[in-house]
């Protein structure tokens, strides 16, 4: 009921005129509000540009805009933060010189003149987007709809990050994005090129309670537009058999479950003991990569940043002809072009689990090597740096 009041077209024309006179008021140029998945997370593109612009002591007021259901987690961190939505909000987004955000902004916010739009975006893409997409399959919206809802949000955007010219291009045309796009690698990946990552691998498994010696999978898949509860909420159906993989592998590995944001699903996985655990509501993804051995996944972005740890990955993709030729459409071939074995059941998925554990990569070594220099060429471990010195001209250094 709440939302829905939230949605009334008086609410939102009244939401809009008090952030307008919030905007007329002085602009705070060095405030700089970050936002991650609407808020939801701590995490990705945003998070790693925040770090780095508070460990080199910039001069900037850093604020997070964040659900009211998740602030618990940023003030365990002591991250400061302002109530997405409240009347703070308002007054903070409002008079920001910056805004660094993953995803989309409500329609209904306007952006100051003052502010400047710095949209990381938050995958590099195989399933079609926006303008390239044949038809739009989430509900309640139409394809036009959808796209004039998205355009009128990509005219805000006054920097777009891409991780690759491969990406650039796509971004380019499917949202009709005519400003600045910088090509520099994904902030958010910088962490896998830092540091000792075995010792870091090490600290997580502690951090969560994995005991060492064992072998720990990270199953990411993606979300079904046309499986929902309602726009924004989706179902998902775990078809991976877990009784099956508990009886194959159950004394010395350990799966981590971890459902796209999007996905309200929740699973009873008291029956599997350790061996199963949900780490959906971790912050950030790029922790699991580090301390996971091995990723299996269908269409989601995931992979494509996985790759820069050059571990093993399998594409389990039990719904592929219906999601890239009804539902979603691809870019390429995922099946010729994946940089590890593409399955369709669990037993597959087990043979490949053992494959793997057996010969390593060398299978796919030359899959692998093509794939990372298409797409992940630009990752070094200093992307951060590259869009802060862009972006933040006047303190660069």
């Amino acid at each position: 009921m709440r939302k829905k009041i939230k949605q009334l077209p008086i609410i939102r024309a009244l939401s809009k005129f008090v952030f307008a006179c919030f905007a007329c008021l002085p602009a705070k140029k060095k405030l700089v509000v970050f936002e991650s998945f609407s808020g939801k997370q701590y995490s990705c593109n945003p998070r790693a540009i925040y770090e780095y612009m508070r460990s080199h002591d910039m001069p900037y007021e850093l604020v997070w805009s964040v659900n009211k259901d998740h602030i618990g987690k940023f003030e365990a961190q002591q991250i400061p933060y302002v109530r997405r939505l409240s009347l703070k909000w308002f007054y903070y987004m409002a008079r920001a010189g910056f805004w660094v955000t993953n995803s989309r902004m409500p329609n209904w916010v306007p952006k100051p003149a003052h502010t400047t739009y710095v949209q990381t975006w938050h995958g590099t893409p195989l399933k079609k987007l926006v303008g390239d997409m044949e038809q739009v399959r989430m509900p309640g919206i139409s394809k036009s709809t959808y796209i004039n809802n998205f355009q009128t949000e990509v005219s805000h955007w006054d920097y777009l990050l891409s991780p690759n010219p491969y990406s650039t291009a796509i971004f380019r045309r499917a949202f009709a994005f005519n400003k600045q796009i910088l090509e520099t690698g994904y902030p958010r990946n910088d962490i896998l090129y830092q540091g000792d990552l075995d010792e870091a691998s090490r600290r997580l498994r502690k951090k969560y309670g994995i005991a060492n010696g064992k072998n720990v999978i990270l199953y990411a898949p993606t979300w079904r537009d046309h499986q929902h509860y309602g726009l924004g909420s989706y179902k998902f159906d775990l078809q991976l058999d877990l009784d099956e993989l508990f009886a194959r592998f159950g004394n010395d590995t350990i799966i981590l479950l971890r459902l796209h944001s999007f996905i309200k699903e929740q699973f009873d996985l008291d029956a599997y003991g350790e061996f199963v655990k949900d780490v959906s509501a971790f912050h950030d993804i790029n922790e699991l990569y580090l301390l996971s051995d091995l990723l299996i996944t269908d269409y989601s972005s995931v992979f494509f940043d996985y790759a820069n740890t050059r571990k093993p990955m399998i594409f389990f993709v039990y719904d592929l002809e219906e999601y890239r030729d009804e539902v979603r459409g691809f870019y390429f071939d995922l099946e010729a072009e994946a940089p590890g074995p593409v399955v369709r059941t669990t037993a597959e998925v087990a043979a490949a689990i053992e494959q793997l554990s057996a010969e390593g990569m060398k299978p796919y070594k030359e899959k692998y090597e093509a794939f990372i220099e298409r797409f992940c060429h630009l990752e070094d471990g200093n992307a951060a740096s590259r869009v802060v010195t862009e972006v933040f001209k006047e303190d660069s250094f």
